[in-house]
């Protein structure tokens, strides 16, 4: 019997701090190996001559060279994918969305160790976007297989669904969308074909805290509909786009016939914090039928349990196909649980939303 070999990830960052707190992460995981360490660009550049990793860990600010500077210029010479690991804060959120359209896979803040459940929580996060990484369709797909650890599921947060007559008195429609691994630039594609009255939607993307309220204002600026990080008791109507606040769950609720969000702290579920399965719960509890539920790209399961228990209770649901998937994991999964009524190529996605926008503004009218 063959393994498969491990991920060879170097790591380049100006801190000798971080570079050692990094390798000590990644060296508990069993399928991941570091090949190297650069304080800068310059030596990561020597360190590619001698071998060519499958992931770099790259940060932002560092001598000589910026990171944004050199994944441009790893895109543009031999595209590996790179992951990057910031200290994450309000002002530094633009330069890291402009990581993300220069060909980052993913972003994370920098491991923190200051208390054992956030070393932890670092540690899983760090880990799986490795492996995402590893996969992430940039010079052709590759087959890896996916570690499996232990994980909480919705139950953490939630109840299991219970379909009940209340769930009929309302014909509003309720988008929910979850993505991972280049749902960023995905979910941006979606959202800029929609109309202005498009139907209500809620976002789970899975991404650090101090990050999800810059996505959002970027995408309000490129769309008609209106586009914000959400808070505890929004509303949620037609027109509306709401994107989950980085490390906290968003669960969607109902008051008579209109829709609210709640914003909760709570463990990690399907190894996420937000989790796609815990919104999908919440929208198969309170909206029932009248929900549509979409999974895009992503790596692991997040979102397959969630996806499956909305169409258990009759909601439209989509998985997003491999072929326009950054990372197919999350639709893979949703596909073989038969979670998924449709299984659509990117492009479609947006149309699918359009389609189900009749009698949107009938409960908001008054």
């Amino acid at each position: 019997m063959t393994t498969a070999a491990p991920i060879r990830v170097l790591i380049v960052d100006d801190s000798a701090s971080v570079r050692q707190t990094l390798e000590a992460v990644l060296a508990d995981a069993g399928d991941i190996r570091v090949i190297g360490t650069a304080a800068d660009p310059f030596i990561a550049v020597k360190r590619i001559q001698e071998e060519v990793p499958d992931v770099i860990i790259l940060d932002v600010e560092m001598p000589r060279m910026d990171g944004i500077t050199f994944l441009r210029k790893i895109m543009a010479q031999k595209p590996i994918p790179v992951i990057i690991c910031s200290t994450l804060t309000e002002e530094g959120s633009q330069m890291l969305l402009e990581a993300l359209e220069a060909g980052a896979v993913d972003v994370l803040p920098k491991p923190r160790i200051d208390t054992r459940q956030f070393l932890q929580e670092s540690r899983v996060r760090i880990c799986d976007a490795v492996r995402a990484a590893a996969v992430a369709r940039l010079r052709g797909p590759r087959a890896r297989p996916m570690k499996v650890e232990e994980k909480l599921t919705a139950d953490a947060m939630m109840p299991a669904p219970v379909l009940t007559r209340s769930m009929t008195q309302t014909t509003e429609k309720v988008i929910c969308i979850g993505a991972s691994t280049g749902g960023t630039e995905s979910l941006r594609e979606v959202l800029e074909a929609l109309p202005f009255d498009s139907p209500a939607i809620v976002v789970v993307q899975h991404m650090p805290e101090r990050f999800t309220a810059a996505f959002a204002r970027r995408l309000d600026g490129l769309c008609k509909v209106d586009v914000k990080e959400a808070e505890d008791g929004d509303a949620v109507y037609p027109g509306r786009v709401l994107i989950a606040p980085g490390n906290r769950h968003t669960l969607l609720g109902r008051s008579g016939a209109r829709y609210h969000l709640s914003v909760k702290d709570g463990p990690l579920v399907s190894r996420h914090r937000p989790s796609v399965d815990v919104l999908f719960r919440s929208a198969a509890q309170y909206a029932g039928a009248n929900a549509v539920g979409i999974l895009m790209t992503g790596m692991g399961d997040d979102g397959a349990r969630g996806l499956l228990e909305m169409r258990k209770v009759g909601a439209h649901t989509v998985a997003q196909d491999e072929e326009t998937s950054v990372v197919f994991g999350m639709p893979k999964e949703a596909i073989q649980r038969g979670a998924a009524i449709r299984v659509l190529p990117l492009q479609a996605i947006a149309g699918e939303i359009i389609r189900h926008r009749s009698n949107a503004t009938s409960a908001y009218a008054s």
